[in-house]
């Protein structure tokens, strides 16, 4: 009896360590249309004081002040680095790489501030609030409940878009299935 209980247990101990062994890795957020891991190297924070056309400051949420250079994209006039303009105090999500010279260069940057409030579209209406939450009609066919952003990328429950264009009156997301157009509710 007593070589059957150890029996028992080693096989539970080999069995847990297999199943530890093949977890898969921990994520942040995972794309709707991909399945592996991303890691979010978002930078967030408020922006600071000392910023101008192409320059910002990033006060994080750590407390580190961050200076960004901000270069617009030369093959496109329509779109902007920075979506939804700048304001000292607005909530950022900033995405930098360094440079040779080991400037911050902003890649993306999603002012928070401005994307929070009500959108509405003629097949959709949702709300974006502080702390990922959004609320939804729920009569909707597949209505958004959370968001976040991840390298960027604003991820409205499962359905993950690009920031086309982010104004006071206007919201344009893009993804694989196509632009869709917000008009900010009052």
């Amino acid at each position: 009896m007593k070589a059957k209980s150890v029996l028992i247990v080693a096989i539970a101990i080999i069995a847990l360590a297999a199943c530890k062994e093949n977890k898969p890795p921990t994520m942040e957020h995972q794309f709707a249309d991909d399945t592996t891991a991303v890691n979010d190297t978002t930078i967030y924070g408020k922006l600071g004081e000392n910023y101008g056309m192409n320059t910002l400051e990033l006060i994080t949420d750590k407390g580190d002040t961050l200076q960004f250079v901000v270069e617009e994209p030369a093959d496109s006039l329509d779109m902007e680095t920075v979506k939804g303009g700048k304001g000292v105090g607005d909530r950022m999500a900033v995405v930098a790489q360094k440079s040779e010279e080991g400037e911050l260069i902003v890649t993306q940057a999603i002012n928070l501030t401005t994307l929070l409030g009500k959108w509405t579209a003629l097949d959709k209406s949702f709300e974006i609030q502080e702390g990922g939450i959004v609320v939804s009609n729920f009569s909707e066919p597949k209505p958004y409940t959370e968001w976040s952003i991840c390298n960027g990328h604003l991820v409205l429950s499962a359905d993950t878009f690009d920031v086309y264009e982010l104004g006071a009156d206007s919201l344009k997301l893009e993804n694989a299935k196509g632009i869709y157009v917000y008009k900010r509710q009052k």
